[in-house]
């Protein structure tokens, strides 16, 4: 894969004793990021620490979005809680990193506290933002809440995409709220959003 022809390469500058700076460990941290390999991930960042290199937001972003595609949300949003609590600027990156961790479990209280946190420290909310946690609201069963978010979205003028209106359409027919879901089809017809095979 690409994270270990990546891994490979960190390797021979080591052993070449070329200096690696934030950006090339950064590059490979991603990488496993992709991969969902938050262990070699996490033991860059601790070689990172070792090596005194800076961490920054972008290292801790990427190694948070690898705990949550590792199935590590609680590490993640331990990771979130750190950096919020350091001098590192967390931004879109960072809180859609935690969202993310929180909507693969379904924890959706935890998403939209994370959320309503972004939009106090007046952190871009975009798509990806909203998106993601009215998917953990539908995982959650909260098609009402569901329902308000893309509500909110619309009215801030966030784009919207088909997975928006899939996770809230799922979330209104799971709760047996069809007429709820239909009205949904209306809200379609106003934003540029066309529907798919799943809300077809």
């Amino acid at each position: 894969g690409e994270w270990e022809k990546a891994f490979k390469f960190l390797s021979l500058m080591a052993q070449r004793h070329v200096e690696m700076d934030t950006i090339t460990f950064n590059a490979t941290i991603s990488a496993c990021e992709k991969a969902g390999n938050w262990e070699k991930a996490l033991q860059l960042c601790s070689l990172m620490a070792w090596r005194k290199v800076q961490i920054n937001t972008i290292t801790c972003s990427a190694l948070m979005s690898s705990f949550a595609k590792g199935d590590e949300w609680e590490q993640a949003l331990q990771l979130f809680t750190m950096i919020a609590q350091s001098s590192l600027e967390c931004n879109s990156v960072t809180f859609n990193s935690a969202i993310s961790a929180c909507e693969r479990h379904g924890e959706w209280q935890m998403a939209l506290q994370i959320l309503r946190k972004a939009m106090l420290a007046n952190v871009r909310i975009d798509k990806i933002s909203y998106s993601t946690a009215i998917s953990a609201c539908e995982k959650g069963g909260r098609w009402n809440i569901s329902l308000q978010l893309l509500r909110e979205m619309i009215q801030n003028k966030v784009e919207s995409n088909t997975i928006t209106f899939n996770a809230v359409t799922s979330a209104c027919e799971k709760a047996g709220e069809w007429e709820k879901a239909l009205q949904l089809f209306s809200v379609m017809e106003q934003c540029p959003v066309e529907s798919n095979a799943i809300t077809a």
